[in-house]
């Protein structure tokens, strides 16, 4: 009974303009008018599946709740013209008309969205059940896919049917949302699993030759499949080390773009320490190299000019050994 009262309302209005009600039809609408100036409402937003009269008019008084159409489906929208709404507005004796064939209202319907990961998340689960192992991850062919479901259902989503071909990781499902309704709406959606892998990437933009520590490090899910052979897999592999130049967060972070620390710049005045039995000597010197932590550089003794070469101990230090002086001497 509801909708046939939904599609006699519609019906009438949007009868022709040159259609005249019959006695019966004008009795049925009543004309009591709201005192103040009726006008059109220029974006509308409802929740249900009915347009009223008020969604479109203000001041429509007791003709506010009456459906004059049926509304968009949920997250859609549906543009009413000038000239149904003269209609609408004749059928009803609102005291309105457009004031050019420009004028025009914006119906949106309301809707909850089931997103794209979390379609994924529950074909996942549907697979899992199939045999498909858990660290894998959908990929649905239609990639921009969402779901609308009406403002005041359950957001939730029902996989009513699933095939899955272990050997090339493809499936193929019917989805409907939301779950349980006998009017859902369904979808059939084809993918294929990938395996993935949990990997470390920096957590924030960093700069050349600044130490990665254990704060700047966070995780990421990626494909597998996607990953460069020397790409870092183990938090072992940043902390300690520092980009080579300015890096990005959220990224894979492959060896080539990592070093340790430089602690002696090329060029740079450093400390020379020779290291005996009982006794230490230091000297200053001048870098021919650049140098890591545990690297072997040359350096130049500035008083005396010689060339020796000494272990990165610490940033500006070099430590010489008795034995690598003594054969330098020899």
């Amino acid at each position: 009974m509801k909708k046939l009262f939904i599609a006699l309302v519609f019906a009438l209005a949007t009868a022709p303009l040159g259609a005249s009600a019959t006695a019966g039809q004008l009795a049925a609408a009543p004309t009591a008018q709201d005192v103040n100036q009726v006008t059109l409402k220029q974006v509308v937003e409802v929740e249900g599946s009915v347009i009223h009269l008020g969604d479109l008019f203000t001041n429509a008084g007791d003709l506010s709740d009456r459906g004059v159409a049926y509304a968009p489906k949920p997250g859609g929208q549906a543009i009413f013209d000038a000239k149904w709404l003269f209609r609408v507005a004749r059928a009803y004796q609102l005291n309105w008309r457009p004031m050019s064939r420009d004028v025009k209202v914006r119906v949106e319907r309301k809707s909850q969205v089931i997103s794209r990961e979390e379609i994924e998340d529950e074909i996942l689960a549907a697979l899992i059940d199939k045999g498909a192992a858990p660290d894998m991850k959908v990929e649905l062919g239609n990639r921009m896919l969402r779901l609308h479901v009406p403002w005041d259902a359950l957001a939730a989503l029902e996989i009513e049917d699933i095939v899955y071909e272990s050997r090339t990781q493809r499936f193929a499902a019917i989805i409907s949302a939301p779950a349980g309704d006998p009017a859902a709406q369904r979808m059939r959606v084809t993918g294929r699993l990938h395996r993935i892998a949990n990997i470390p990437v920096l957590a924030r933009r960093m700069v050349s030759n600044e130490i990665i520590t254990l704060r700047d490090i966070t995780w990421i899910k990626v494909r597998a499949n996607r990953l460069q052979p020397d790409v870092v897999l183990d938090e072992t592999g940043l902390i300690g080390m520092a980009p080579k130049r300015t890096m990005r967060a959220g990224f894979p972070v492959r060896t080539s773009s990592i070093r340790r620390p430089i602690l002696v710049e090329k060029g740079s005045l450093v400390m020379i320490v020779l290291k005996a039995p009982q006794m230490q000597l230091t000297a200053q010197g001048k870098a021919l190299e650049h140098g890591s932590e545990g690297d072997t550089i040359r350096v130049t003794n500035t008083q005396s000019s010689t060339v020796v070469e000494g272990e990165v101990t610490a940033a500006g230090r070099i430590t010489v050994s008795l034995t690598t002086l003594l054969a330098l001497n020899q």
